[in-house]
């Protein structure tokens, strides 16, 4: 029996909206912003659930995985996935880098083509609320699990992304991101929650997001 993989590949495919926002109620704002404003870089574990849809005949599939995210705005970030398969994706500020070291395979990208913005580069890449105001529509979501819903919206109708949901927990003056709901075009979901968020931590530095192909891997480059 064929064993359904899960790459994220399409979170790099979303690496193509920014955002657009319309008048958002002054405390979701102000939290998204503050998020920005003072968490230059972090880092955090995470895990992802990914659903496929239901189609004729065909039950809906679930996927999990685990890993871990850091950033440094603004122009770096780093995902290694743990589980279930080794998954290193990497933006070193020039190059995007995907390491999928079961099949021995890098595949490397300008970073300014690729990915433009993103899930990832929306809360990691971005300074300030200004430069998140191109392509979507921000609207306010529900207060839900003790957290602040943003609910971005892309403004360009042929982008491979439905919606990004942004969920931020306020706790006295520190910020933290808990959840991103991601929704593509092809009725994929995908929910990331992150624990052990940690903001400006010490020792991470742009030496933290170089990446060098190891020897012997087969290296694309689109």
């Amino acid at each position: 029996m064929k064993l359904f993989k899960y790459r994220p590949y399409f979170l790099i495919g979303l690496f193509s909206f920014g955002i657009y926002f319309q008048t958002v109620s002054a405390s979701s704002l102000d939290t998204l912003a503050q998020f920005m404003r003072t968490t230059k870089s972090a880092k955090s574990h995470f895990t992802q659930v990914v659903t496929s849809p239901s189609k004729e005949g065909r039950k809906s599939r679930v996927k999990n995985s685990e890993g871990t995210f850091s950033f440094l705005r603004p122009n770096r970030f780093k995902f290694d996935y743990e589980k279930p398969f080794a998954q290193t994706i990497v933006a070193d500020g020039q190059t995007l880098w995907i390491y999928d070291l079961d099949i021995s395979q890098v595949t490397a990208r300008a970073q300014d083509k690729a990915l433009g913005s993103s899930p990832a580069s929306l809360i990691a890449s971005a300074p300030d609320l200004t430069a998140l105001e191109k392509d979507f529509t921000l609207s306010v979501e529900p207060d839900a699990d003790n957290l602040q819903w943003i609910l971005a919206t892309p403004k360009v109708k042929e982008s491979q992304l439905h919606y990004v949901k942004i969920g931020l927990s306020l706790n006295a003056d520190k910020v933290t991101l808990v959840k991103l709901e991601i929704l593509d075009a092809f009725g994929q979901k995908s929910v990331m929650t992150f624990d052990s968020f940690e903001s400006n931590p010490s020792g991470l530095q742009a030496d933290s997001f170089k990446f060098s192909p190891p020897t012997g891997v087969e290296i694309i480059k689109p």
